[in-house]
């Protein structure tokens, strides 16, 4: 018959430190990327949120006079033409990308030509004449998380969203898994929890996907300015691009 042998409480000592130095090795293996780990990366993305909607995120109040620097030929007016994307666009291409035609053409250049510029020229030129914007409409340190995602948070998009047909290049079953384990919490499991218009004609994440895949993706990056949704940033781009894939199988109606 076996005998039971108490520990003595050196050698459970021990046995907890080897187990603790077990844990550490695989808590270093299963580290995320640097990337993810860089402080900026909270930053850039906090600039895409301004680049999206500037006084949603600051809690401040929206101009209520049309940027002096908006085109006479865009249909827009008021504090939407002060919206950064509202001129260069969701995909950062202007004129050359989506917003190209259609009711937000403004014949402007897209910020693409910004990837790789030092932050602190970008500052300058966000406070310039033509852009008019002002420390007292956006506090120095948003204005500088803005330029650091113009010119280290954008992205190429039309390596993962097909122009000609809007569908993104990523796989539905992984993006599947990653929507119901974190956006699918708010965003509900069909995707229509959350209706961005009217009763009599809503809009759901899968309808905002499918009509304009570029918004979907910025926001997938860098979160919604305004609220709790977090930003993807961390994970890899195809990964995103990957949820951004599933979200265009969800309902649109």
């Amino acid at each position: 018959m076996k005998r039971f042998i108490p520990m003595s409480i050196p050698l459970f000592g021990l046995l907890l430190s080897a187990l603790a130095g077990v844990l550490l090795v695989g808590a270093v293996a299963l580290a995320p990327p640097v990337a993810a780990q860089d402080p900026t990366i909270w930053d850039i993305a906090r600039g895409g949120q301004l680049y999206d909607n500037w006084w949603a995120l600051l809690d401040a109040e929206p101009p209520e006079d049309t940027h002096p620097a908006y085109p006479a030929v865009g249909r827009k007016k008021g504090s939407a033409t002060w919206r950064c994307k509202e001129c260069h666009g969701w995909d950062y291409k202007g004129e050359d990308g989506a917003y190209g035609k259609g009711s937000h053409f403004t014949g402007l250049k897209g910020v693409r030509r910004m990837v790789g510029v030092d932050p602190e020229k970008i500052v300058d030129t966000i406070l310039d004449e033509t852009h008019v914007y002002t420390t007292a409409m956006l506090p120095i340190g948003a204005i500088r998380k803005l330029a650091m995602f113009l010119s280290l948070g954008q992205l190429d998009m039309d390596q993962y969203i097909d122009r000609a047909t809007l569908r993104a290049r990523g796989d539905v079953r992984r993006g599947a898994a990653f929507y119901h384990t974190i956006c699918g919490v708010c965003h509900g499991a069909d995707g229509k929890e959350i209706n961005f218009a009217t009763e009599d004609d809503p809009r759901y994440i899968g309808t905002v996907a499918n009509e304009n895949p570029w918004e979907s993706l910025h926001k997938i990056r860098n979160g919604q300015p305004g609220v709790g949704m977090v930003a993807l940033r961390v994970l890899d781009t195809q990964q995103q691009v990957d949820i951004l894939a599933y979200t265009q199988t969800l309902p649109t109606r």
